[in-house]
């Protein structure tokens, strides 16, 4: 079997990592390491509890799926007590620790809060698509606001890898990116949800979700992520998770030569099952070893040369 380990600021045993808000509850994502993961976004953290969008917050459809859960979670005081255990009970594991706020003070006041329990990483979400109505837009939609949240968390977070996860609704990431950068951002990772969007029931005359509208996930976006990432990684010199539409072995290879040291991979265990990691990292052995290629950093950004 071929070498899947690669350096991402430290080492991951395999690239395919589970992107936040796929698992619901932290104790959970036990799931995706015994599933073979490489590593692990934990459901993302917000100053209050909340309870979420209306049910259903999740819809299937032919290319995808939508999802407006409204980033359900305990808040950060009862979200520390859970991380610190979850952290314990799995070291040496690379664990994300995803926080999303309405402002920069809230942004550096929950980071704050997470630094003492040395996580291996913190995402900032600048980019959720489905709280826009309550909370107004995201960060990441503005390359100046993400620019001040990055600089301002910098200022707090240590020694602590910060993680800038943007929006592919904006007209030039790759702008939003070399901002984040600029002011010490580690890493880069893209995409969120694109959207949101809106499917309707045509009997109930209605929309399906709860919401009414939902980021669109899965194969259909896999185009619009590999593009945000090819974009990113012309521009900045930071290492980028891409995620967004990977199902399979080939959307995988596509995320590496467009940039990507790390590949998300959400929407796929539901369609799928946990079992994706295992498909993806025996597929991808396979192709290394057909194509003589020793390691992943033998392809990573192939497709800029």
């Amino acid at each position: 079997m071929a070498d899947l380990s690669i350096k991402f600021l430290v080492t991951f045993s395999n690239p395919f990592i589970l992107p936040s808000g796929i698992i619901t509850e932290i104790p959970d994502h036990k799931k995706a390491i015994e599933a073979g993961a490489g590593g692990i976004t934990l459901k993302t953290i917000t100053k209050e509890k909340r309870e979420g969008n209306p049910l259903p917050r999740l819809w299937k459809y032919e290319h995808g799926m939508l999802n407006s859960v409204g980033l359900r979670n305990p808040g950060i005081d009862e979200g520390i007590k859970q991380i610190e255990i979850f952290l314990k009970e799995n070291p040496n594991f690379p664990i994300i620790v995803s926080l999303f706020a309405t402002d920069v003070k809230e942004f550096a006041h929950l980071v704050e809060k997470i630094v003492p329990l040395s996580p291996p990483f913190i995402e900032l979400n600048l980019s959720c698509p489905n709280t826009t109505d309550e909370l107004g837009n995201a960060l990441g939609m503005d390359e100046g606001a993400a620019e001040k949240v990055t600089k301002a968390v910098k200022m707090v977070s240590g020694k602590v890898t910060i993680i800038a996860k943007l929006s592919p609704n904006v007209s030039e990431i790759s702008e939003v990116a070399k901002a984040c950068e600029s002011v010490g951002a580690d890493a880069i990772s893209a995409i969120n949800t694109v959207g949101p969007g809106m499917i309707i029931d045509i009997m109930k005359k209605k929309p399906v979700i709860g919401n009414k509208e939902g980021g669109v996930s899965g194969p259909a976006i896999l185009p619009i992520a590999i593009r945000c990432v090819y974009d990113i990684y012309e521009a900045v010199k930071i290492p980028i998770i891409g995620i967004g539409g990977v199902e399979k072995i080939e959307g995988a290879i596509q995320m590496f030569m467009a940039g990507a040291t790390l590949v998300g991979v959400g929407t796929a265990t539901y369609t799928k099952g946990m079992k994706v990691y295992e498909e993806l990292k025996k597929d991808l052995s396979e192709y290394m070893e057909k194509n003589n290629l020793k390691s992943l950093q033998d392809f990573i950004g192939a497709a800029h040369n």
